[in-house]
């Protein structure tokens, strides 16, 4: 029986991230994957649906420079889009390829082994692995499961990606969709629905059960990116309870219901489930090694990655925390550090950076208005309009704010920061930084930003609160805001 040191279950961002790390320490590594290498952070998830949004902007910011000359609109067809979509899974998939291959040559002289085929554990140290029924069992000091999730499905609706669709199926649609409804306001089903509307081939129907999409973001936000979708076609039930869904002929018909008693049915070309994702625990084989479930997942409880087996950890979308790609490596790097290495703390969920690739972009670090106000936390707030900014003038895009919430004394330390328009996932950085080492606004106010650029306007909010910016937030009173938060009640800041 093959001995290492480390088996990972699971080929994805998380699963392939820890592999690459225990190489790192030198140590004998088997990652074990039963598809392909890359997972949904390759395939049917975050870089297929972000090349889609790539494209579908690309494409709305011709149509917009175009319409205004009075000529056609650009419509290219499906089978051009999902050419360039191949090309940029295949590009990633065959760097994974290389590097695994390359990896496991002689010369590399690396203890990096490769498997293809379903990981079963059977017990704390053993695992099977079946590759086409061809069997085999090897041993593991520690062992990391990184298997990540699945689209999650409605009850009593038959999803066959075909009619009804989840992102496993979304992208092997074979042309562009007449009408297409999409269940769930959340980030996904708010990015599909940009994407279709930017692309201006399909009629947009999106379900929200709340009053507003994007609920666990400030209004300003929601109703920024709201406005932009209806005025681009797309329809928004908002308080809508979705009664039901189903294939009827080849379409879609769903009936909804609304709080005043009201019902209506719509028929449809597609329906898109985004309803969030469930852990891959089936066939994992937990119960054979004793390891526990909770709400979240794979049992982690507050044991930093480590399940209630010391000896396995649960790291990326299994782990229950949060779903990102970015997160999971973290915590994947995080685990074997704490198998093999030495760490003095504990992995930090706090102030984690986050894109919503949306019309406009959305960036998002720390902690928003409306969080302050649940949690009592009295604040100062200040906020730009992109309208102001040099470099937004320039490029013709001047939707858009920049917000900054800081504590609300002296000290003016930051807690949290949006960013909407374009540009904003490269905006958000440096106030992460600054966050992360608890540092004040002053260092940003002083720094030499490069002119002209986006971060302009971080750099003018920061000087609003230090009194000494150069537009007057009392002047620019439609464009510049800065005040305090203090039980949920706004108060102007005097500012000249």
């Amino acid at each position: 029986m093959e001995k290492f040191d480390l088996i990972v279950i699971g080929g994805g961002p998380a699963g392939y991230a820890a592999a690459m790390r225990a190489i790192d320490f030198g140590r004998s590594v088997c990652l074990i994957e039963k598809k392909r290498v890359g997972g949904a952070g390759v395939y049917n998830g975050a870089l297929s649906s972000k090349t889609l949004w790539e494209l579908s902007q690309r494409v709305r910011n011709v149509n917009e420079t175009i319409y205004s000359f009075g000529r056609e609109p650009f419509e290219p067809s499906w089978q051009e889009i999902k050419k360039t979509l191949d090309e940029a899974v295949f590009e990633r998939k065959f760097q994974y390829s290389c590097h695994i291959k390359l990896l496991q040559t002689e010369s590399m002289n690396q203890s990096f082994h490769y498997e293809r085929g379903h990981g079963t554990l059977l017990n704390k140290n053993e695992v099977e692995i079946d590759h086409d029924g061809f069997k085999k069992t090897i041993w593991g000091e520690n062992i990391i499961l990184a298997t990540g999730s699945s689209p999650r499905k409605l009850p009593n609706m038959n999803v066959d990606e075909d009619v009804i669709l989840t992102s496993d199926g979304i992208d092997d649609i074979k042309d562009f969709p007449e009408s297409i409804v999409i269940v769930g306001a959340g980030v996904i089903g708010c990015e599909y629905a940009t994407i279709f509307a930017n692309f201006g081939r399909t009629k947009v129907y999106l379900i929200d059960r709340q009053d507003r999409i994007l609920p666990f973001e400030d209004e300003d936000i929601s109703t920024m990116v709201a406005g932009n979708l209806e005025k681009r076609g797309v329809t928004i039930h908002h308080e809508a309870q979705l009664e039901r869904l189903e294939n009827i002929g080849g379409k879609v018909e769903y009936e909804l219901s609304y709080p005043d008693g009201s019902r209506e049915t719509i028929q449809v070309e597609k329906a898109l489930l985004s309803v969030g994702r469930t852990p891959n625990i089936k066939g994992l084989g937990i119960e054979n090694a004793g390891v526990e479930m909770s709400k979240r997942g794979v049992h982690i409880g507050d044991n930093d990655t480590q399940t209630n087996i010391p000896n396995i950890y649960a790291v990326g979308d299994l782990s229950g925390r949060i779903a990102l790609v970015n997160m999971g490596e973290i915590e994947a790097r995080h685990a074997v550090e704490r198998i093999f290495g030495e760490v003095k703390k504990p992995i930090s969920y706090d102030n984690v950076c986050t894109i919503m690739f949306l019309n406009p972009e959305v960036a998002a670090v720390g902690v928003n208005e409306k969080e302050c106000i649940e949690q009592n936390i009295p604040v100062k707030v200040v906020k730009i309009d992109y309208s102001v900014i040099a470099r937004a003038i320039a490029m013709r895009k001047t939707q858009g704010f920049f917000k900054i919430i800081v504590t609300n004394d002296d000290e003016m330390k930051i807690l949290g920061m949006r960013a909407v328009g374009e540009h904003a996932s490269t905006a958000i950085q440096a106030v992460a930084l600054l966050i992360q080492m608890n540092e004040g606004i002053e260092v940003l106010a002083e720094l030499v930003h490069p002119h002209p650029s986006i971060v302009e306007g971080i750099q003018e909010c920061v000087r609003m609160l230090l009194n000494k910016s150069i537009f007057k937030s009392s002047v620019f009173k439609d464009k510049l805001a800065c005040y305090s938060l203090v039980d949920g009640v706004k108060t102007p800041l005097e500012r000249l």
